[in-house]
């Protein structure tokens, strides 16, 4: 028997498939990404859909797909996650000017070829008063997904985000016109927060103040602590106070 070639069977691979599609990615087992996505809008589409796996973050970089299956680590992730949470939850309920979102929110920025689910972000009301930031609501109800620019967006570094969230994310968050990125990691003994603010020609950190982060979007001063509980593990507490006017 002749076996095919390699040139033969890639020919032969290529005419099986539809036009325009790859093959399907098989990741672990555990998750499939169909060959007919292949773009953002398909991506998109492929997130709301059945076929949309329920564990490990996907995400659409700009042409590129990523894809996370590790599972989230407590003491340098979760819990730096429900500091900011807590706080920005309820100071986005003491000033009535917009809402926190915890992770697992789908947000997509057509402009910058993004679809990801931050382990945070914050809009503002008139954000989507002025059309800058709508909901997407599902085929069965509710809202499924955001579309736009909010005003802040928040991740937490792990071993696995590290290019993604301190490299690819930074241009491709200014790119989506986010006013100020949030990135904060805590796997080092010193634990690391940012606040990114967009400028013309890319994110600049803020300067700290007494250790202290001013947040122009929340109209306060920031500082993550931490602390240890009885175990002897880190816990964290992000305080926070007006901000100090400029000199």
């Amino acid at each position: 028997m002749t076996l095919p070639t390699l040139n033969e069977s890639t020919a032969a691979a290529i005419a099986l498939g539809p036009p325009g599609q790859r093959c399907p990615v098989v990741i672990e087992d555990q998750a499939r990404i169909p060959g007919w996505v292949n773009d953002l809008e398909s991506f998109r589409r492929w997130a709301l859909s059945d076929e949309y796996p329920d564990h490990g973050l996907f995400a659409y970089f700009h042409g590129d797909i990523w894809v996370d299956m590790s599972m989230e680590e407590l003491l340098t992730h979760s819990r730096v996650k429900a500091a900011f949470t807590g706080t920005l939850v309820i100071l986005s309920q003491q000033t009535k000017t917009g809402s926190f979102v915890p992770d697992r929110m789908r947000w997509s920025n057509v402009e910058a070829g993004l679809s990801t689910e931050p382990d945070g972000l914050f809009y503002t009301w008139a954000a989507l008063q002025s059309g800058r930031l709508r909901f997407v609501p599902g085929t069965q109800g509710g809202i499924i997904e955001l579309e736009g620019t909010p005003d802040m967006v928040l991740e937490i570094v792990s071993a696995s985000s590290v290019t993604k969230d301190t490299v690819r994310l930074c241009d491709l968050y200014w790119r989506a016109g986010v006013s100020e990125y949030w990135l904060v990691d805590a796997r080092a003994e010193v634990t690391r927060f940012e606040i990114l603010r967009h400028t013309p020609a890319g994110y600049l950190a803020v300067e700290p103040q007494d250790n202290w982060l001013a947040s122009a979007v929340f109209g306060r001063a920031f500082q993550l602590t931490q602390e240890v509980d009885p175990l002897g593990h880190p816990l964290y507490v992000l305080d926070m106070r007006q901000s100090q006017p400029a000199l």
